[in-house]
């Protein structure tokens, strides 16, 4: 882990909402990062290396940041703007892991002339109605997505049941007694006022998400574990048959987290964009 440390940012909209966001400042490369679900946009501190510059902003309902009930994977585009504008960044890469997968892709689609690259990791497609969308999915996303796909009164009633587990696989545990630790304080922060962002991001992603994964123009690059029952690997395939001149990597034996050990090298052809 390198010594890099991110400071609060604090950006004032029109109506008295509020931005949180988190920056590691300095000169570099700039990757915009969008945390899964539930996280905040705390950059993640294993990737974290001299010379490149992280920004990510705290979805609504995570942490301090108010909820917007009815938003959409597209709503994180004009959050992400107000950032960028506020902090004087004019190019970026667009790197979203897990639930933050299909935000990272939202801003290159919807912000070409700003974000010259995404990187989806363990990200989800677009729902389809199908029970292909489900298949490969363990016990516990099934049941949880499933309550999204029947409504946010579903949805909330199964949140407030217990969401009854994760189904991680002894690998993914295995990495968050390591450096990837990390994710264990920023969940809990993400959800110190309640599940109400993780809520909204799983309604999102079951809804029509606002935008056309088809119509990017971006360079688009995918990394995914095979093994994934989190966010099965079918998920990935269906995102690189959707985004024209996308770039699949599916990495044998790895799982949700556990993939993330191959994200240097994704980030790398990712951050060859802005050169």
């Amino acid at each position: 882990m390198s010594a890099a440390s991110t400071h609060p940012v604090e950006v004032p909209l029109p109506g008295g909402r509020v931005l949180h966001a988190h920056d590691t400042g300095g000169p570099g490369p700039v990757v915009l990062w969008h945390g899964g679900t539930p996280n905040t946009g705390e950059p993640p501190a294993p990737l974290l290396e001299p010379g490149v510059r992280w920004i990510g902003v705290d979805r609504p309902g995570y942490a301090d940041s108010p909820r917007r009930p009815g938003r959409n994977v597209a709503s994180v585009v004009g959050d992400v703007v107000a950032v960028l504008d506020h902090l004087g960044v004019e190019r970026c890469v667009s790197v979203g892991h897990s639930g933050g997968g299909s935000h990272a892709l939202a801003c290159a689609a919807l912000l070409p002339g700003r974000v010259a690259a995404a990187l989806s990791v363990s990200g989800l497609a677009p729902y389809d109605g199908t029970p292909g969308w489900f298949e490969g999915l363990g016990p516990a996303g099934r049941a949880s997505l499933g309550a999204a796909v029947a409504g946010r009164a579903a949805k909330e009633e199964f949140q407030a049941a217990g969401s009854g587990g994760i189904d991680f696989t002894p690998e993914d545990w295995a990495l968050l007694e390591g450096p990837w630790g990390w994710f264990g304080p920023v969940v809990q922060a993400a959800t110190a006022n309640g599940d109400g962002g993780l809520v909204d991001d799983d309604l999102a992603h079951v809804r029509p998400w606002g935008f056309d994964p088809a119509g990017t123009t971006v360079p688009v690059h995918l990394l995914h574990g095979e093994a994934d029952r989190v966010v099965p690997v079918g998920h990935a395939h269906r995102l690189a048959a959707l985004v024209p001149g996308s770039t699949l990597r599916v990495v044998p034996g790895a799982s949700h987290l556990s993939v993330l050990t191959e994200a240097p090298g994704a980030l790398a052809a990712v951050l060859a964009h802005l050169a």
